[in-house]
C-alpha cells in the first residue's frame, strides 16, 4: 500500500516555515526530517511520529495512537496515530510540532560523512 499523498499534502501546508526541513522515502512512506534527524512521516495511512522517550508513554496514552512497528520489533520514542487522531488541522500541526522539537533538538546528522566513511 503506497502512502497517503493527502496526508502528505496537509503536512506540507503546515511545516513550510520549518527550518532545516527534509523529505526523504522510508519504510515504504515518506519521512521528513530536521537537521537530518527523522521528526514525523507517513505510513500508509498513519502518521509516523518520534516523540522520544520522555513522551513516550503520554502519547501511547492519547487516542488513536499505537508504538510504531513495522518489523515486529516497536520502536521506543516513536507511535503512530490513526488518522481520526489527526482529522483537524490544529491536531495534525500538534503532533507534527512535537515530532519537530525532539528531531531538532538532536544533533544534526552528518549523512554524507556517514556514507564515506561506511566505503
Amino acid at each position: 500500500m503506497a502512502y497517503d499523498t493527502g496526508l502528505a499534502h496537509r503536512i506540507e501546508e503546515i511545516v513550510e516555515p520549518f527550518p532545516g526541513r527534509a523529505r526523504k522515502a522510508m519504510f515504504g512512506g515518506v519521512v521528513y526530517l530536521a537537521n537530518g534527524n527523522i521528526a514525523y512521516g507517513i505510513w500508509h495511512d498513519r502518521l509516523i511520529v518520534r516523540c522520544g522517550p520522555s513522551d513516550y508513554a503520554a502519547c501511547l496514552a492519547r487516542p488513536n495512537v499505537a508504538p510504531f512497528d513495522v518489523t515486529g520489533r516497536p520502536m521506543s520514542g516513536w507511535v503512530t496515530v490513526a488518522p481520526e487522531g489527526f482529522a483537524e488541522d490544529d491536531s495534525l500541526a500538534w503532533w507534527l510540532q512535537l515530532g519537530w522539537a525532539f528531531a531538532s533538538a538532536l544533533p544534526p546528522k552528518a549523512v554524507g560523512a556517514r556514507r564515506r566513511a561506511k566505503r
